[in-house]
């Protein structure tokens, strides 16, 4: 007899119901909870309905918790039954529907104008806040302690995982025979299933049951989702092998390139915080839940030390580049979301790196035993960072607002260069009131454009910020021409020198007339500029860059740096039509003629 409460726990009394009875019991709980979320669904569908002012656009602080509720607290309910005892069970349940309301309630209250509704973040990392607590919280409650063990966490982790990607590929596999039927009895004349199909009121609620049966069916099968389960981690912990030869050989490489193609790409924190993720995930596929009989071949264990220990320069990477682009443009929500992103990601560098290393030093340490303490401090981490990030505790908006008006204060952004269209349009109520403090500012400049940016009414028409490219002058020490790479709002040929080493420029003179001209060299061409009237500079024409077969790929940028470019005269002269405008002959250079086949 557990303590005060048996009704949904594994565990009977030796005087009541068998397993078989408890399993009835359960899966009809399920099917209940699933036909219930499919019919409220339905219903939060039917507000949305209509022209004009429906009821989910009237009420918007409403709708958004309803319908993140509605979506996912039926996980937990879903996976809680039978695992959790009653009192936890009810508890937690409504502690999870309660924290996702004011999530989603705060996601809308704090948004400004018409059409508030709740944003994909808050979606998909309320998603991941939910299944890392509930699967904190199982293992506790089955053993009893507030900090499970780690097997019992991995175990609890991993199955659900695996139970929740076969549970919806079983729904969707479910609605690929109705529509089969429904193209089978149409072929007959008879309409009444794809009319059905089409139905909110029947559609949602069969999903729902299909998704709750799948989940029953998936959780009396438990010998086969753990076969599964073995499979997919065997598969996985290979594929870290692979991963890790290649993120050591990019690691190998970077100092004979350097850094600047990395940063080139605009999305280096991304690409090389993904890289870190995916390491992560295969370094727990191949080390499970630490027990001798689950411990890797040799050739495992070690791609799992590595890869623990490259955790750490890629992660040193990501937060380098992201404290580039916030020293250069200030804090932005992405950028907050991904400095979150990385403090989570040291944290795992860290603990996966001693782990990974402190074996070596101390004698007769157990192999990785330090990674299962850091999966565990980082879970915590991890929901903890999440509940901050989406209340006002480190509300991205309002962190980013208060960053990029200190910057304009500073003297770090011109009142020209500011962005005053984020204040108005992307960062709801907390941008607005920074904006309406603007028009009072002390520099006539910065109030005059804030008060055009706060009368904007259509975010399309907004007055952009000026651009300033970022160009690269050659030889080094050679300064352009002033005026050339000024602040400016045209969308011409500069608009892709938006980042350090995307573009590189030369002032030369190509015709000889004694008047110097630019060449501006990016990766896949060459643009002439010329100087107009005062400073002005007018792009004349571009050089494609021809690709030659079996002579690898040609930068523009390399070609303008290796001092080769000369002008040449042109082969064919230019054609005129009279009053009519003058045509040159383009084409194509010939490519040096391949060497003959042996």
């Amino acid at each position: 007899m557990t303590n005060d409460t048996t009704a949904i726990h594994d565990d009977h009394p030796a005087d009541g119901p068998g397993p078989s009875a408890d399993r009835r019991r359960t899966a009809l709980a399920r099917l209940a909870i699933g036909l219930v979320q499919g019919i409220a669904l339905y219903l939060l569908m039917r507000t949305t309905e209509g022209e004009g002012q429906t009821w989910s656009r009237q009420n918007p602080e409403l709708f958004a918790p309803a319908v993140l509720v509605a979506l996912f607290l039926p996980a937990v309910l879903l996976s809680g039954v039978g695992k959790l005892r009653l009192t936890v069970y009810l508890v937690w349940s409504l502690i999870a529907g309660a924290v996702l309301a004011l999530l989603a309630w705060h996601d809308i209250v704090r948004q400004a104008g018409e059409g508030r509704e709740a944003t994909f973040p808050l979606f998909a990392f309320g998603a991941a806040a939910l299944f890392i607590a509930h699967h904190l919280i199982v293992p506790a409650d089955r053993e009893r302690r507030l900090i499970a063990s780690f097997p019992a966490y991995f175990d609890a982790a991993w199955m659900a995982g695996v139970q929740l990607v076969l549970s919806i590929a079983f729904a969707g596999a479910f609605w690929l025979l109705l529509f089969l039927g429904a193209a089978l009895f149409n072929i007959i004349g008879l309409s009444f299933l794809g009319d059905l199909m089409q139905e909110g009121w029947f559609a949602l609620p069969l999903t729902g049951l299909a998704f709750a049966a799948a989940v029953q069916l998936t959780d009396v099968r438990d010998g086969l989702i753990r076969g599964v389960r073995m499979v997919a981690l065997m598969l996985l912990s290979w594929l870290l092998l692979v991963l890790t030869v290649l993120v050591a050989a990019f690691l190998a490489a970077l100092p004979f390139t350097g850094l600047t193609g990395l940063w080139a790409t605009g999305s280096a924190t991304a690409l090389v915080l993904s890289a870190a993720g995916v390491l992560i995930v295969l370094i727990n596929a191949a080390y499970q839940d630490g027990r001798p009989d689950t411990r890797p071949p040799p050739v495992l264990r070690v791609a799992v030390r590595m890869a623990s220990v490259l955790l750490t320069p890629l992660v040193l990477i990501s937060v380098w580049g992201l404290s580039l682009r916030i020293s250069q443009h200030g804090l932005t929500p992405d950028r907050i979301i991904a400095l979150a992103c990385a403090v989570v990601g040291t944290v795992y560098a860290v603990g996966y790196g001693l782990a990974a290393l402190v074996p070596l030093v101390r004698k007769g340490s157990p192999w990785m035993k330090g990674l299962e303490t850091t999966n565990i401090a980082t879970a915590v981490l991890q929901v903890v960072v999440i509940l901050a990030l989406f209340t006002p505790l480190a509300d991205p908006a309002r962190l980013s607002v208060a960053d990029q008006v200190a910057r304009l204060q500073q003297g770090k952004v011109t009142p020209e260069t500011f962005d005053y269209t984020f204040l108005r349009f992307d960062s709801g109520k907390t941008g607005q009131t920074a904006l309406q403090g603007l028009t009072r500012s002390a520099d006539p400049e910065v109030a005059r454009r804030a008060r055009i940016a706060q009368a904007e009414t259509d975010r399309s028409e907004a007055t952009e910020p000026l651009f300033t490219p970022v160009v690269e002058a050659w030889p080094a020490g050679q300064p352009l021409p002033a005026g050339f790479a000024a602040p400016t709002d045209a969308f011409g040929m500069l608009r892709n020198c938006d980042r350090p080493g995307s573009c590189v420029a030369t002032t030369r003179d190509l015709n000889g007339d004694g008047v110097a001209e630019i060449l501006l060299a990016t990766e896949s061409s060459l643009t002439l500029y010329v100087r107009r009237a005062g400073t002005t500079w007018r792009e004349e024409g571009s050089y494609p860059i021809q690709q030659c077969a079996g002579e690898g790929s040609a930068d523009g940028r390399a070609l303008l740096k290796s001092g080769a470019l000369q002008p040449r005269a042109a082969a064919w002269p230019d054609l005129s039509t009279g009053d009519r405008s003058v045509s040159r002959l383009s084409g194509n250079a010939p490519c040096p003629d391949a060497a003959p086949a042996r």
